[in-house]
């Protein structure tokens, strides 16, 4: 790679990293399996370093993130058969468009979330982690706590129930101030 290469390489793993979370979102509102969508992210990330001498810097890198992924959901709806009579073009923009309109208020939940998250004891924080951002099955988890598969599936369960109640709480308190 020449130095200019290795300049934009670095200038666009910048604005990638920034954005990789909330490009990961976007992908989630379009297809529910964190797997799935993490591959997807990876493939966008592939196609934005292919197209990247087309970016305009003076244009937000994130919309132009999702524009791709949402080209790269798009492909993996039609090859993947489980979810291609789920979700049609049409369905796909109206996902979008209500994503857009509550974007404010799910940047204010996750700043909740976040918050009420941080209040879970040690072990309920783990198994949340180890369950939604470790990509563990149950029976991992299970296993590794040596519990029953139905008490972590309701441990899981009833941790989601209180991380709702917390979030609902402090939406409802900053709604009243």
């Amino acid at each position: 790679m020449t130095l200019d290469k290795l300049d934009q390489h670095d200038e666009f793993m910048k604005l990638f990293l920034r954005s990789e979370r909330a490009v990961l979102r976007y992908v989630m509102c379009l297809v529910p399996n964190s797997h799935d969508a993490r591959e997807i992210v990876q493939n966008t990330a592939v196609a934005l370093w292919k197209k990247f001498d087309q970016y305009d810097p003076a244009e937000p890198f994130t919309p132009w993130a999702c524009r791709f992924a949402l080209i790269e959901a798009k492909q993996f709806l039609k090859t993947e058969h489980r979810w291609h009579k789920f979700l049609d073009d049409e369905t796909v923009k109206q996902l979008l468009s209500q994503r857009e309109k509550m974007t404010e208020e799910l940047d204010e939940r996750r700043i909740h979330l976040r918050n009420c998250f941080g209040n879970l004891t040690r072990k309920q924080r783990e198994t949340v982690e180890w369950y939604y951002f470790h990509d563990h099955s149950v029976e991992q988890i299970a296993t590794a706590n040596r519990r029953s598969i139905d008490a972590v599936y309701k441990t899981l369960q009833r941790i989601r129930a209180d991380l709702k109640r917390c979030v609902d709480r402090n939406m409802q308190m900053m709604e009243q101030a």
